[in-house]
């Protein structure tokens, strides 16, 4: 067979000969912008162009700093296409973890958005190898900033060479980018994704019985194009020629509503929280969402309430999928086999709550201190994964030997895997609850309290307990205008779970703090709660 190297230039070439005419829809802070895929690859070519004549060469590091936008989505591949290695860098990061990655990946150009300048201000000083920043704003000026040697994006490309052409010098195994965990526990982890993986990765998004992604798709992803790549949809959109909506800054749900009602949106992506935030949008407005052929979860558990308010109600097909930084990230999706879509409703709503079954190209396992676990759907262990898109070391940190070993990535996600090799995420191993011996889902009980027609979230911590050990506390945030007790809740839960699964307090909140990428953040969560009680370490 021919030795013909994957590479997102080749990705591109493709893109640029049979899709010329496809569009990227693109929101930006002076409203909304339409590209043909024939302006959007020369204006990458003509940022190619530009990077080089400030000096950036093939292994620099060019960092974004920036919304889901067409501009974002030109450094997606021109960056990696002239040699030089994309990082995304995750804009809610606080001020220190920002220092740290940027400083760590050794970034040389950083590409901001006009409205996140004071974020990057803020810290310059701190920044040891940034030589220059490149401003991206539909403005016809720079806006004041303090940041030294700055240039603004679209006067760099004005300037650029129209006839560049990317390197062909490219190895499939070349670094193309690289993600940073949003570290939730000690400093962010980097990941370094290969050209290869990223094609393999793009190839898989494309798989009837993955995501599906094709030509014939209008793709909007709502997960940040710095949290893994946007789970790889604008590499994947872009190759297949599919009409792209990128949400731009602030998305609301009323924005994303409105985009995917106007522009006919078919598949979109995102964390459970932005679909909550939807489904309240949906209840109070008028928006039509028959376009929509299915919508990608992942990130975290999806409540099995809120996949059957889209099924049912909506009639929207919900994909519950799986991953992490580490993987590219796709590892799982929960699609029912063809002898499955006859089940009644309610064991077809268990199913898709699932994580679902591995996708072609990945291998897993699921392992205790006794080996490899049973097949039932009952016994318990954590998840480890190999395959051609799946990382084997952190970037320059010696914290690798934790997670890689053996020849597998060792996820930290406790799991259950039945006869049909469905997966399902029963916990984090520093989640689960141990009380008197015996193991509490968190995320069982929080998908049980989300079912509760006036609960709007609710997450899961533990307490020590001098009896138990460990004992659980439900964090509850009503829905607006709705009010509940303690004695609701656990009446609620009661028929659902053994007696000693049930919380020994319910505390109401506002607000359940998340992490940068819309996730519970369980450490924070932890504080407030013993806080409220006044537990003492």
């Amino acid at each position: 067979m021919m030795n013909t190297q994957l590479t997102l230039a080749s990705m591109i070439k493709h893109t640029e000969k049979y899709f010329p005419k496809k569009e990227v829809i693109s929101r930006t802070l002076a409203g909304v912008q339409t590209f043909t895929y024939e302006e959007t690859i020369q204006r990458m070519k003509r940022l190619g162009h530009a990077l080089e004549s400030l000096g950036i060469k093939k292994g620099d590091k060019v960092g974004t700093f920036a919304w889901n936008h067409h501009r974002h989505l030109e450094a997606y591949f021109a960056v990696p296409s002239m040699g030089a290695i994309l990082h995304t860098i995750n804009i809610r990061l606080a001020s220190e973890d920002l220092v740290y990655i940027i400083n760590h990946a050794e970034d040389k150009v950083i590409l901001v958005d006009e409205d996140l300048l004071p974020l990057i201000e803020r810290v310059e000083d701190q920044l040891e190898h940034v030589e220059a920043y490149i401003v991206m704003t539909d403005r016809e000026n720079l806006p004041e900033t303090s940041l030294s040697s700055v240039y603004s994006y679209e006067s760099l490309l004005e300037r650029a060479n129209a006839e560049y052409e990317f390197t062909t010098e490219l190895n499939e195994q070349d670094p193309a980018g690289i993600c940073y965990t949003s570290g939730t526990t000690g400093k962010p982890k980097g990941v370094v994704y290969t050209h290869r993986g990223i094609y393999l990765h793009s190839m898989a998004l494309g798989m009837t019985d993955t995501v599906g992604l094709s030509e014939m798709d209008t793709t909007m992803p709502v997960v940040p194009m710095f949290h893994v790549n946007a789970w790889g949809m604008p590499f994947a959109a872009t190759w297949f020629g599919a009409k792209q909506v990128l949400p731009g800054p602030m998305p609301t749900p009323q924005v994303l509503a409105q985009l995917i009602d106007e522009y006919k949106v078919t598949t979109t992506a995102g964390v459970p929280t932005i679909w909550l935030g939807l489904l309240k949008e949906l209840e109070s407005g008028n928006y039509s969402m028959k376009s929509l052929r299915n919508i990608l979860c992942g990130g975290s558990a999806a409540p099995k309430g809120m996949i059957k308010t889209f099924e049912t109600k909506y009639n929207i097909p919900f994909l519950h999928a799986y991953g992490m930084t580490e993987t590219s990230p796709l590892v799982t999706v929960s699609r029912l086999k063809s002898y499955q879509l006859n089940m009644d409703e309610e064991d077809r709503l268990e199913l898709r709550s699932k994580q679902g079954m591995v996708v072609p190209g990945i291998e897993v396992r699921v392992i205790n201190e006794n080996g490899d676990i049973a097949r039932d759907g009952e016994d318990m262990g954590e998840l480890i994964i190999r395959g051609p898109w799946i990382a084997n070391q952190y970037y320059k940190d010696d914290r690798s030997g934790d997670a890689f070993h053996d020849g597998w990535l060792h996820t930290g996600d406790v799991v259950t895997l039945d006869e049909e090799g469905t997966i399902k995420i029963v916990d984090r191993t520093k989640d689960l609850i141990k009380s008197g011996g015996e193991w509490i889902s968190s995320v069982d009980l929080e998908n049980a309290l989300m079912a509760h027609e006036d609960v709007f979230e609710a997450a899961v911590v533990a307490i020590p307990d001098p009896k138990w050990q460990e004992r659980p506390v439900a964090c509850v945030v009503c829905k607006e205008n709705k009010e509940l007790t303690k004695e609701d809740i656990l009446q609620f839960l009661q028929p659902q779970f053994a007696k000693f699964w049930l919380p020994d307090e319910v505390i109401f909140m506002k607000e359940i703090p998340k992490t940068s990428v819309g996730k519970f953040l369980k450490k924070a969560l932890r504080d407030q709660v013993k806080e409220t009680l006044s537990i003492k370490d």
